[in-house]
């Protein structure tokens, strides 16, 4: 038997992804998502899941639900991040947050992942104390080549930091350049972005040198190499356009962090 799933804020499943590779079986994965690009990007990978929309107009009825062992919540971060204008619950985006709480609340799962980025220390404790769990803070750098530091939520026993992988740019770059630093955070932004554009605002790490001898020039990283530092599978958004490519991904998860703490899931039902 599989764990059923509910997945908020699904994006392109990399939620679905992790637990494959955290080697948990799936018996019923429940997604609200409203963004086409990511649905479709969804829909090339996997059969099998139930869409359920936008999670604005869940209406609850904890009878139509099989049993959620798990939910997943990668709630929006735009109104949190100190790169905006920190906004938080007072912005639409922000308030999105009380409708995965709400959703928490009456389906009443076995576990829980809620992420975001790292915010005003008011808010965090807000959110644990409606959630009733402290975050554990994780930086993306130790299983991949991008320093994206992230909040996770969860009252999944036992989950530490991972191991260090020692993952840099030059083992995911398509030109095999010997780069031995990280990449900056992938943004769901980066799509903006042109070598003019980085280079003024310094966005080392989202810019790697291209070319032979002395004529260096700069380029943006590829939608493949942004894979890897989400550590998606390769190809896995090739279905989108390269700006949805790119957006879709600064959305997601890091992967590789997802069944990192979802491999304590079966520690804990070992014991």
């Amino acid at each position: 038997m599989g764990l059923n799933v509910l997945s908020l804020f699904d994006g392109i499943s990399c939620a679905r992804i992790a637990l494959e590779r955290a080697e948990i079986p799936v018996l019923n994965y429940l997604a609200y998502e409203v963004d086409k690009f990511a649905i479709k990007c969804s829909q090339d990978n996997w059969e099998g899941i139930t869409r359920l929309g936008d999670i604005k107009n869940a209406e609850i009825d904890v009878f139509t639900y099989p049993k959620i062992d798990l939910l997943i919540a990668g709630f929006p971060c735009q109104s949190f991040s100190f790169a905006g204008k920190q906004l938080n619950f007072e912005d639409e985006r922000g308030k999105l947050f009380f409708d995965a709480l709400r959703i928490k609340n009456e389906v009443k799962p076995k576990y829980f992942i809620f992420e975001n980025v790292r915010m005003k220390k008011e808010i965090q404790d807000e959110i644990s104390r409606l959630l009733g769990v402290e975050p554990i803070l994780i930086n993306s750098s130790l299983v991949s080549a991008q320093n994206r530091k992230r909040l996770y939520w969860t009252n999944i026993p036992g989950v530490e930091q991972p191991k260090n992988e020692f993952i840099l740019l030059k083992d995911i770059l398509e030109n095999g350049q010997s780069l031995t630093d990280k990449s900056q955070t992938i943004l769901s932004t980066i799509y903006k972005e042109n070598v003019k554009s980085m280079l003024k605002r310094k966005k080392v790490g989202l810019l790697v040198q291209n070319g032979k001898s002395y004529w260096k020039t700069f380029r943006k990283l590829t939608p493949l190499e942004c894979e890897r530092l989400q550590t998606v599978p390769i190809g896995y958004t090739s279905c989108l356009s390269n700006t949805q490519r790119y957006k879709t991904l600064g959305n997601g998860f890091t992967v590789s962090v997802i069944s990192h703490i979802l491999k304590q899931i079966k520690g804990e039902n070992k014991k």
